[in-house]
């Protein structure tokens, strides 16, 4: 009944594999020469990463069961152009992780540039605006953000897919930096000192 739903998920994890070769960018210019192998990792790249975060929209928007908070969940926001309703607390909780994450996404995307995000390779190590909080921001704000589409549409399966998608993106953050430790060396290593990997810290040391 809910196939489509299974069928994004495992999609997104399929995606991991060769997202984890595009980031491989010495070993792809040792096997391929380093023009044929820049291409080839950016090619993965773009395929990859569109791909995971196109069928991660397809867990947000495929048919599920639906859920609701027992908190004013006879309150709702109409959206009348489409003919949905939100539950009041869904429509709270969705902004309180939505718009932070699409900040710190989008700060990042703009801090490492957009060819950065989407070929998965860098010329320098960014380490201020959203990068100076987390190692990852785009990740980071990924994650919030299914959060709070998970809650604005009421997606029981795609809130509970949530702790596999912790995983899965901490297993390609940890990827990515093996990859950068073996590009940049002890500048990245420094880095890795001063910003957390996903969670923020409270305090600064």
């Amino acid at each position: 009944m809910y196939i489509w739903f299974f069928i994004c998920v495992l999609a997104v994890i399929a995606t991991v594999p060769p997202h984890f070769l595009s980031v491989e960018h010495l070993k792809l210019q040792e096997k391929y020469g380093k023009e044929k192998g820049t291409k080839i990792g950016e090619i993965l790249g773009l395929v990859s990463g569109w791909g995971f975060f196109f069928f991660w929209i397809g867990i947000w928007v495929s048919p599920q069961p639906r859920f609701a908070v027992p908190l004013l969940e006879n309150l709702s926001v109409l959206v009348p152009i489409v003919d949905f309703s939100i539950p009041l607390l869904h429509f709270v909780i969705c902004a309180s992780f939505l718009l932070p994450g699409t900040w710190i996404a989008i700060k990042g995307v703009k801090e490492a540039t957009l060819r950065v995000a989407e070929t998965h390779r860098a010329d320098k190590i960014v380490t201020t605006g959203a990068y100076s909080i987390v190692r990852h921001p785009q990740y980071l704000g990924a994650l919030l953000a299914h959060v709070g589409i998970s809650f604005l549409f009421s997606s029981g399966y795609s809130l509970l897919f949530t702790p596999l998608m912790v995983v899965l993106i901490y297993l390609i953050s940890r990827k990515e930096e093996e990859e950068l430790i073996r590009e940049f060396e002890k500048e990245y290593e420094d880095y890795k000192e001063k910003a957390p990997m996903l969670i923020p810290r409270l305090r600064r040391g």
